[in-house]
C-alpha cells in the first residue's frame, strides 16, 4: 500500500513520520488479515471478519493495536486449523465407509458360503437317505425271494394237498394227522376235489356236500381259516376247514371215523 502523499508531509517532524508510515502499514496488515479465504468446505471463499485498527498515530505501537493484529492473525489461523480438521474427518470418514464396505462384502461372502456348505449337506444328506431307503428296500426284496424261496412247494395232487393243509393247521393250533386226514378223504370223497353229494339229507335241503372231505357250505363259512382260498372246491381250504370243524367238535379229525 502506498503511503498518502500529504501535503505537509515533508514538514512533519521525524517522529510524526515514523507515526504516518505506521499507521499505513497497519492498515495493510489489517485489510490482508481480513481478506484470507478460508480452506474448509463450509467457509469456502468468504472472507473472515475483523474489527478495523485504528489510525490514529498515538494509537499506532499501544498494546490494543497490536492485541487487535495479533487475534485477526489467531483467527485466521484457527479457521485453518478448523479447516485442516474437517479434511482429516472426511478422509477418516470415507476411510471408515471403506471398511464397512469391505466388512459388508466379507460378510455377505461368508454367508453365501455358509448357505453352500448348508445346501450341500442338505443334498448330501437327502443322497445318503435315498442310498439307504433304496438298499433298504433290495434287502427287503431279497429276504422276501429267500424267504419264498424257503418256503416248502408241495405237488398237486392229494399227498401234496394233505401235506400243505397240515402245516396251515400247525400255524393256527388245529390238530390233526396226516393219517386221520387220509382216511377220512379216502372215506369221504376217494381223494377227488370235485366230489359232490346230491343225494343226502344236505342236498334234499339244498346245501350239498362239497370236496375232499365233504364240507357242507355253512360249514366251510364258519370255519374257513384266512389265508386259505375261499372255495369249498380248493383242496386245501376244504381240509383245513373240514379239521377246524372237526377240531371243534370231535377234538380232532383224527378222531373221525364216519359221517360227521
Amino acid at each position: 500500500m502506498r503511503i498518502p502523499n500529504f501535503s505537509g508531509y515533508n514538514r512533519l517532524s521525524k517522529t510524526h513520520r515514523y507515526s504516518v508510515a505506521g499507521i499505513a502499514a497497519a492498515g495493510a496488515a489489517a485489510m490482508a488479515f481480513a481478506v484470507v479465504p478460508g480452506h474448509g468446505d463450509g467457509d469456502s471463499g468468504q472472507a473472515l471478519s475483523a474489527k478495523p485498527v485504528a489510525a490514529d498515530a498515538h494509537a499506532f505501537g499501544s498494546k490494543a493495536t497490536k492485541d487487535g493484529v495479533k487475534a485477526q492473525a489467531g483467527a485466521v489461523s484457527k479457521q485453518a486449523a478448523k479447516n485442516g480438521q474437517t479434511d482429516e474427518a472426511k478422509k477418516k470418514a470415507a476411510q471408515a465407509m471403506a471398511n464397512a464396505k469391505i466388512k459388508y462384502a466379507a460378510e455377505q461372502k461368508q454367508k453365501a458360503e455358509e448357505a453352500a456348505k448348508a445346501k450341500a449337506a442338505a443334498a448330501a444328506k437327502a443322497k445318503a437317505e435315498k442310498e439307504r431307503a433304496a438298499k433298504a428296500a433290495a434287502d427287503r426284496s431279497a429276504r422276501a425271494k429267500a424267504a419264498k424261496a424257503a418256503e416248502p412247494t408241495y405237488p398237486n395232487n392229494l399227498d401234496g394237498w394233505i401235506r400243505e393243509a397240515l402245516a396251515i393247521m400247525k400255524k393256527e393250533g388245529i390238530p390233526g394227522s396226516y393219517e386221520g386226514i387220509h382216511r377220512n378223504i379216502m372215506r369221504e370223497s376217494g381223494g377227488d376235489p370235485n366230489a359232490i353229494n346230491n343225494w343226502d339229507i344236505n342236498a334234499q335241503n339244498g346245501v350239498p356236500s362239497i370236496g375232499l372231505l365233504q364240507v357242507i357250505k355253512p360249514t366251510f363259512d364258519a370255519y374257513h381259516v384266512k389265508g386259505t382260498a375261499y372255495d369249498q372246491r380248493d383242496p386245501v381250504a376244504n381240509i383245513v376247514a373240514a379239521c377246524n370243524y372237526a377240531a371243534d367238535r370231535y377234538g380232532s379229525m383224527d378222531n373221525v371215523n364216519s359221517a360227521y
